[in-house]
């Protein structure tokens, strides 16, 4: 593969937190010579970008033969992958076993809250209370139960997980949702917040407020 001319294409949009976690892991795994990132024109009718993923959604990976991969973890993976020497992959073992849970939890709040933001865009006359109301709730309870679960042991360290990552984009939608309120009462997740705040992956793929 020559580094001057990248062979993978890697569709994106600056605010989306699945996105982000491929962008992340270019950065980790410096690939930026090796995959070409693409801002994708996404919830516009007619945007070119359905020819090329019909579902429309980010991050989506063109691969060399054409093949498209669609879904962050997927995304993700073969991206870690490449140099055969996977750096985020869960392993075998409790301490696999606990990031796929956290991933999922930390999925579930990402989730909640990108609902909560759309709702948020559309106009004032179409916007659910009931919808908002819901994921509102929903969010302070996972951050609840996150001021624990951030001091899990496969949560500390190095940026090392799908589960870490994962957070990390959920609580960063504060930029997009200034009602997302997590940092009064839960120190925990603050500092474990700002501990990674300046990390380059994180620091470089960080939402346009």
């Amino acid at each position: 593969m020559s580094d001057s001319h990248p062979n993978l294409r890697l569709y994106v949009t600056q605010n989306s937190p699945y996105a982000r976690l491929a962008r992340i892991i270019v950065l980790e795994k410096g690939l930026e010579n090796k995959v070409e990132q693409i801002v994708a024109q996404t919830r516009s009718i007619n945007s070119p970008y359905y020819e090329i993923n019909p579902s429309g959604r980010v991050p989506c990976l063109i691969l060399a033969d054409g093949a498209r991969l669609e879904e962050s973890q997927l995304v993700c993976s073969y991206l870690d992958n490449l140099d055969n020497a996977p750096r985020f992959e869960a392993p075998k073992g409790d301490n696999g076993f606990h990031i796929r849970r956290l991933e999922a939890m930390a999925r579930s709040l990402a989730d909640g809250v990108s609902v909560w933001i759309r709702e948020g865009f559309r106009p004032q006359q179409e916007r659910s209370p009931g919808v908002i109301a819901h994921e509102r709730n929903r969010a302070t309870r996972l951050i609840e139960a996150w001021e624990k679960e951030v001091m899990h042991p496969v949560m500390g360290g190095e940026l090392s997980n799908m589960a870490q990552m994962t957070l990390i984009a959920a609580l960063h939608l504060e930029r997009w949702n200034p009602d997302f309120k997590w940092r009064d009462g839960h120190p925990n997740l603050v500092n474990w917040a700002e501990s990674l705040a300046d990390r380059p992956s994180i620091r470089d793929t960080m939402p346009v407020g």
